[in-house]
Formats: structure tokens, sequence, C-alpha cells
């Protein structure tokens, strides 16, 4: 016979052509469906840029009512909320109103994208488009912040500065999990079957520079901010820097910790930087730093990772939650940074981050980031140790009973 075969079924028959078209269907659904979260996976990536550039806009309008809103908005001294001459919406009044403004903003998507996990969910549409909505949510709450008063800003400035810390907590877990990273790529490991010499070479080469670096650093330090004796606090940080430094190589270098050089130089090189930061916050009238026309050191270097762990293709890039939450501790960062932690005192035209709270804040923060490196080299060896004392205390018993 020919023409196509036919299979019977009942009374009717199936051609193999009609048999091949019903099998191809599913077969195309599933390739539109993985096109579609394709197309969903790159506008959420895309979101976080839109933001990032949303976050910096906010910036640079919370400087303009710092420095220059006094004397271009004088509408603005017209409202009850600004007081009689307006200055309660300008200078640190005005960056505290344009933070408030920023932290209700990604609160909202904070709580509005909380626990979304799948790319066909209503919550990942609405951060990942929907951006006419969310500019004039962006609008309603840089209004709302500048119609509260007095009083309430106040209490937000106290509350910032713990906000900012938290962000300062959370850069610090940022740059121990790019240190757990650069160990993972470039360390050599012999349980696993990546090419030993080259990882190990470049890890070494890298552990080179970072500590030449640092210690280079360190000396520009002495050289540039110590000049007299007098200068106690500037050579306190820069030598105590150096301590630290030294002191998580050896740790490193420890037959019981044998971590390698990697970590420790690149964790080295940051606290130098932060020290180096801290004593660049120092007020410009003191005798051990050398004056500069403006601050330039604005700490914008801030490290913020959040992971790509898709699993699944609808599963979402990133967790919007945590990176909304980040943006708003951020908004409360930045009000810091242009208030010089400090929210009565007047800060100077174009200065960043200057005067003694910010110098401070950043001392600690850098003998912080030491102690949580340290401990995470040590604790592993201490757990261990316990465990083995604890396994034989257990069996001294057992053989005495």
């Amino acid at each position: 016979m020919t023409g196509n075969p036919s299979e019977p079924v009942g009374n009717f028959t199936i051609d193999d052509d009609v048999r091949n078209e019903e099998v191809g269907k599913p077969q195309v659904l599933v390739d539109k469906r993985e096109t579609a979260y394709a197309v969903r996976r790159k506008q959420s990536l895309r979101a976080r840029y839109i933001f990032g550039f949303i976050f910096f806009t906010t910036n640079l309008l919370a400087w303009f009512f710092r420095d220059y809103g006094y004397k271009i908005l004088h509408g603005l001294r017209h409202i009850a909320v600004c007081g009689e001459k307006g200055d309660e919406c300008f200078h640190a009044g005005g960056v505290l109103r344009v933070s408030l403004g920023c932290f209700i903003f990604f609160s909202v998507m904070f709580a509005s994208t909380f626990g979304a996990r799948k790319l066909h969910e209503v919550r990942d549409c609405w951060h990942s488009r929907c951006w006419i909505l969310k500019f004039l949510l962006f609008l309603v709450s840089i209004v709302i912040s500048f119609i509260i008063p007095k009083t309430f800003i106040q209490l937000y400035g106290e509350v910032a500065r713990i906000g900012a810390g938290i962000f300062l907590l959370l850069q610090l877990i940022s740059m121990l999990q790019f240190l757990a990273w650069c160990n993972s790529q470039w360390m050599p490991d012999p349980q696993s079957g990546r090419c030993l010499i080259f990882s190990g070479f470049f890890g070494l080469f890298l552990s080179t520079i970072s500590y030449i670096a640092s210690f280079s650093g360190i000396v520009l330090m002495y050289i540039m901010y110590a000049p007299h004796l007098s200068c106690i606090i500037n050579i306190f940080s820069i030598t105590w820097t150096a301590i630290l430094v030294i002191i998580m190589m050896i740790v490193s270098l420890h037959s019981k910790v044998n971590n390698g050089l990697l970590s420790s130089g690149i964790m080295g090189l940051y606290i130098v930087f932060l020290c180096w930061s801290a004593i660049e916050s120092e007020p410009q009238n003191e005798k051990c730093k050398t004056p500069k026309k403006m601050a330039e050191n604005g700490d914008w270097t801030t490290i913020v990772f959040v992971k790509d762990e898709a699993q699944l293709e609808d599963d979402i890039p990133y967790r919007y939650e945590i990176f909304h939450f980040v943006f708003s501790m951020g908004a409360m960062y930045f009000a810091m940074l242009f208030i010089s932690w400090e929210l009565d005192h007047p800060t100077r035209k174009w200065s960043i981050d200057v005067g003694w709270a910010s110098t401070w804040v950043k001392i600690i923060n850098e003998w912080l980031a030491a102690s949580i490196y340290l401990w995470k080299l040590i604790s592993p060896v201490i757990m261990r140790d316990n465990a083995i004392h604890h396994e034989e205390s257990m069996q001294n018993v057992h053989s005495l009973v």
C-alpha cells in the first residue's frame, strides 16, 4: 500500500503526521516557556542597574539639597515644617529628608517583593517591570519626606546611624564572601581536578601584589600623615594597622589553619584602605594632614554582592528582598556620609564624610573587619579541638565504666 501508514483506534485511525504533530506540541510549549523565562530573567537582571541608577540619582539629589538647595529652591522656605528660614529642608536637614524618601521607597519595595521565588509570580513583575508606577512611588516617597515634622526627621537621623552601621556590616560580609570566592578560584586544592600549577602561581602572584601594596601603603601613610611625633592618633592607627596585617599573615600560615596568603593579603589591603580612609576623614585643619581643596574620599567603594543562585529555570536570579534591604540601609549610609555622622554639625561645601565622628567610625570598622576575619580563621580550629577533647573525655568515661 502507498501513502502514510495509519493506526486504528476504535472506529478511527490516527495518521503518523497527526501523531507527530501531537507529540511536537509539548516540545513547542516547553521552548516557549523557556524563552519566556529567559526574557524575564534578563529583565530581572537589568532591573538591578535601574535601581542602582535611582540610588545614585538620590545621592546627587541629597548633595544638591545640602550645598545648593538653599540658594535655588526658594519655594521650600514657605513650607511650615522647613522652619522660618527654610533651614530644616536644606543642609543636613535636606540630606536627611532625601535619605528618608529613598529609605521609604526601598522599604516599600522590600515589603512588596518579600518571599518572591519564581519568575512567573506577580512580585517578579513588580520588581522587574512597572517602572512608571515605581517612578511615581519614588516621587511620592520624596514628597512625603518633605512634609514630615522636624522631630521625626531628627529621630530618623538617630536611627540612620544604626542603619548605616548595618550597611557597613553587610559590606564586611560581602568582603568575606569575596575572599572565600578568591580562595576557591585561585588557591590550589589537591582534591579538585583543576590545574594546580596555574591556580597556585596566580594565587601566589595576587598574594604578593596584595602584601606589597599593603606595606607600601603603610609606609606612605607614615610619610604623609605622621610627619611629627605629636600626631599620636595617626601614628597609633597606622602602627596598629601594620600589626593587624602581620597577625593575619601569621595566623593564615599557621599549620593548624593553613589558609594560604591570598585571602589574608587581600584582607590586609582592605584594612589598609580603611585606615587611609579614616585618616582622610579627619578635619582639614589638622596639622597632621595635608590640606586639600575638597575631600574626594567619599567612601563610595562599598562592595555589596548579591549571589545569583538560580537552580531551576523559573527561579529568580537573586533574592529581591535582600537586594532592596541593602539599598534601604544604603540610603541611611549615604546620609551619614553627607553629614559626617553628626546631625547638627555644619558641613563644608563639596566635603563628604569629613569629621572626627567619621574617622572613628572607619577606625572601628577596620578593627571589626580584622577581628571577624581572624575569628573566621581560628574558629574551625577551636571547634575541631573542642570536638576532639570531647570525644577523648567520652572515651575515658566509657573506659572507666
